[in-house]
C-alpha cells in the first residue's frame, strides 16, 4: 500500500462542531478518522483550522478583470474576534490531540517528525491557517502561532480579509476575479518566507497568486487545487500558474471536491476515477512528477462514490498504477513530494 501524506483536510473543524466525536475511534459520518486513516494508508497532512464565523453584510462593487471587462463582486469580511475564538479553539483541538498518551497523533515541525511518523505509525499532522483572519495588522499573532506549531498558512479562504481577497465558488469562470494582496498581505508573505511559513495559493484570486509570485522567495503551493484546463473552476489553476508553480519548484495537491472535478461542473458524487487521473495527467504534463500530490479536501467537500472516505485511498492509486504510474511515481504523488516541498520551504 502507498503511504499518503495529504494536502488538505478540515477534520478539526469536524470535531469543532461535533466535540464529543473521537477522532481515534471508528466513524460512520466524516471522511477521516483514525482506524479509517490507517486502512487507507493514510499517515499524516495538512490539518486546517478554518475560522467559520458568519460573514457581514456583503458590499456590491465592480472588479475591472485583466481583459478589461468587469465583474460584480459581494465582499464580506469576518468578525476578527469572532475568527480569534474558533482558531483558538482549532489550534488547542490539535494541541490536545499532540498530547495523546499513546503519541497516536503528532503535531509535526519538521520534515524529520513526519519521517518519523511514517516509522512509527503516529498520524503526522502540520498546523494549517485556511484564512489569516485571526492573525492582526502587526502580525504579532502569527509569531505567536508559530511558536505554537503553525507552518502552513492560505492567505484567504474564499472571501476577501485583511491581507487579500479569495475566489468565489463560480463555474466556469477564471480565476481572476478580484483584487490581489493589500499591503498587509504582501507584509504577510515576506514574514512567512522569513519564518518558513508555507504560503498556501489555493483559494486566492489569480492576482493574488502572482502578487505572492512575485514576492515569495518560496516554492508555490496550491495545497488543495485542480487543472483549470479539465474543469474551468474558480478554484482551479490555469495552465500559467501552473507553469510558474512549476518553475519554483512548488506542489499542487488534486483536490477531491466534485465541482472541482467534474469537467461540467456538476454536483453529482458519481464523478469517476478517470475523471481524477485526467487532472493528475493534466498537472504532471505542466509539473513534472516532482510536483503534484493529493490534497483531498476531506471533512471538508463533497467527495466521489470511490474515495468516499480515507480509507479508499488505495483505490485511487491502484487506478493512477493502471494508467501507467510506477510505484517510484506513486510514492512522490503519495507523500514524497509534500516531503520534498516541505523541506525548501520550512526552517531548521
Amino acid at each position: 500500500m502507498i503511504p499518503v501524506f495529504d494536502g488538505h483536510n478540515d477534520t478539526v473543524l469536524l470535531h469543532l462542531e461535533k466535540p464529543d466525536r473521537d477522532f481515534f475511534e471508528r466513524h460512520d459520518d466524516g471522511h477521516i478518522d483514525l482506524p479509517r486513516a490507517k486502512e487507507g494508508g493514510l499517515f499524516g497532512g495538512f490539518f486546517a483550522v478554518f475560522p467559520p464565523s458568519p460573514a457581514s453584510p456583503g458590499l456590491e462593487k465592480s472588479y475591472v478583470k485583466a481583459d478589461g471587462s468587469k465583474v460584480q463582486l459581494t465582499v464580506g469580511a469576518l468578525d476578527p474576534a469572532a475568527a480569534v475564538v474558533s482558531t483558538n479553539a482549532m489550534v488547542s483541538q490539535l494541541l490536545r490531540w499532540d498530547a495523546d498518551e499513546q503519541g497516536r497523533f503528532t503535531l509535526v515541525r519538521t520534515v524529520s517528525d513526519i519521517e518519523a511518523c511514517l516509522e512509527n505509525g503516529s498520524m503526522a499532522a502540520i498546523m494549517h491557517f485556511e484564512g489569516a483572519e485571526a492573525i492582526g495588522p502587526d502580525l504579532a499573532a502569527l509569531d505567536v502561532y508559530h511558536a505554537a506549531g503553525l507552518r502552513s498558512l492560505g492567505i484567504v479562504w474564499s472571501r476577501a480579509n485583511l491581507f487579500g481577497n479569495g475566489v468565489p465558488f463560480r463555474f466556469p469562470s477564471s480565476p481572476d476575479v478580484g483584487p490581489g494582496l493589500t499591503a498587509h498581505g504582501m507584509q504577510l508573505v515576506r514574514r512567512c518566507n522569513e519564518l518558513g511559513i508555507m504560503v498556501d495559493l489555493s483559494h486566492i484570486t489569480e492576482r493574488g497568486f502572482w502578487d505572492v509570485a512575485n514576492i515569495s522567495s518560496a516554492p508555490l503551493v496550491a495545497t488543495h487545487s485542480n487543472a483549470h484546463a479539465v474543469c474551468p473552476s474558480t478554484r482551479n489553476l490555469t495552465d500559467e500558474q501552473l507553469d510558474a508553480l512549476a518553475a519554483s519548484k512548488g506542489v499542487v495537491g488534486l483536490n477531491f471536491h466534485v465541482g472541482f472535478l467534474d469537467p461540467e461542473g456538476g454536483n453529482g458524487t458519481d464523478v469517476p476515477l478517470s475523471v481524477m487521473v485526467r487532472h493528475v495527467d493534466h498537472l504532471v504534463e505542466r509539473l513534472g512528477i516532482d510536483g503534484v500530490a493529493l490534497g483531498s479536501d476531506y471533512d471538508g467537500a463533497l467527495v466521489p462514490d470511490a474515495v468516499s472516505d480515507a480509507s479508499k485511498l488505495p483505490d485511487l492509486m491502484n487506478a493512477l498504477a493502471d494508467a501507467g504510474y510506477s510505484r517510484a511515481d506513486l510514492e512522490k504523488i503519495g507523500y514524497r513530494n509534500w516531503l520534498r516541498v516541505l523541506g525548501l520551504t520550512w526552517r531548521p
